[in-house]
């Protein structure tokens, strides 16, 4: 009840106002995001490859409204880009197409990616393109698949907890496509996705098991210690090098186990947002993980 009521208010326009004014949201933001501009989330992630950590690097905002705000995101994207290879930071851009206009012309969506995608190309960067709500499944992966045609340097997220996953898995690494695997995090009806966490939980081990068999370097993103520790299970018996694939977390959660993982010599990419429409992927972290919400409320009762 608690995870669906904080997935419908991470949709509320009103509540996001509100929050995004009160300083008390920012500063518990803070925790979870790594700033306001591509500068601040550059300093961020420069911090994290001392310690042995890539990134990748996450604009806020999804879902827009005007073609005009998915000019600036791509801009934004690009610039971002180029700020990544000045800085000689260890990071890749990951990237929601809805930001790039999907929902309102998928032709101009394809078009503003692909500038993102190119000028990685040319510094021998990673564009991820992130999975939203199973609306946007289809066009994701069909603009996804017209840019893999034409690119090396773009990989696609795979959201364990679909029944239609494995399939979308399948198609993906016939194109021999970089996966990240993640559980997912909107609210879906159960025709067509699975409910319980311990089914979700067994598709993710499957579907990792087969990502990991393909040959092609992939992302197990999670901060599951039980998924964590069948993956590591996994490679230990199929000799797979800790080189061969990486884990992934999100910025400013679990630090504990991330600094252990590294340690550990497993490749770790943290996951870095960015940007003012923060409200929404925080409400996100606090659905996905108690230990998230607690946080927020401790903070909350300090301000």
């Amino acid at each position: 009840m608690i995870k669906s009521l904080l997935l419908y208010m991470s949709d509320q326009p009103r509540l996001q106002q509100m929050a995004t004014k009160m300083e008390v949201s920012r500063r518990v933001a803070r925790r979870f995001v790594a700033g306001e501009s591509t500068d601040d989330a550059i300093r961020a992630i420069l911090t994290l490859n001392k310690s042995g950590f890539t990134a990748t690097l996450d604009y806020l905002g999804e879902n827009i409204t005007k073609l005009e705000e998915a000019s600036h995101a791509t801009h934004e994207y690009v610039s971002a880009v180029d700020k990544i290879q000045q800085a000689s930071a260890d990071s890749n851009v990951s990237l929601k197409l809805t930001q790039f206009g999907l929902a309102l012309d998928e032709a101009a969506c394809a078009l503003n990616a692909e500038k993102v995608v190119q000028r990685a190309a040319g510094f021998n960067n990673f564009v991820r393109i992130d999975m939203e709500g199973s609306a946007f499944t289809d066009p994701t992966l069909r603009v996804f698949t017209a840019l893999r045609m034409k690119y090396e340097n773009v990989g696609i997220v795979i959201q364990a907890y679909l029944f239609r996953s494995e399939k979308d898995i399948e198609d993906m690494l016939q194109l021999k496509s970089r996966i990240r695997l993640c559980k997912g995090a909107y609210k879906e009806p159960p025709e067509i996705s699975f409910k319980k966490k311990s089914d979700t939980d067994a598709n993710y081990i499957k579907l990792m098991k087969i990502l990991l068999k393909s040959g092609i370097y992939h992302g197990i993103a999670t901060h599951d210690p039980h998924m964590i520790q069948a993956t590591k299970e996994f490679v230990r018996q199929e000799n797979i090098g800790k080189n061969e694939f990486e884990f992934q977390m999100l910025y400013g959660i679990r630090r504990d186990l991330q600094e252990k993982l590294i340690h550990e010599g497993y490749r770790l990419r943290i996951y870095v947002p960015y940007g003012e429409e923060w409200y929404s992927y925080l409400m996100r972290r606090m659905a996905e993980r108690p230990a998230n919400l607690m946080f927020v409320v401790r903070n909350l009762f300090r301000g």
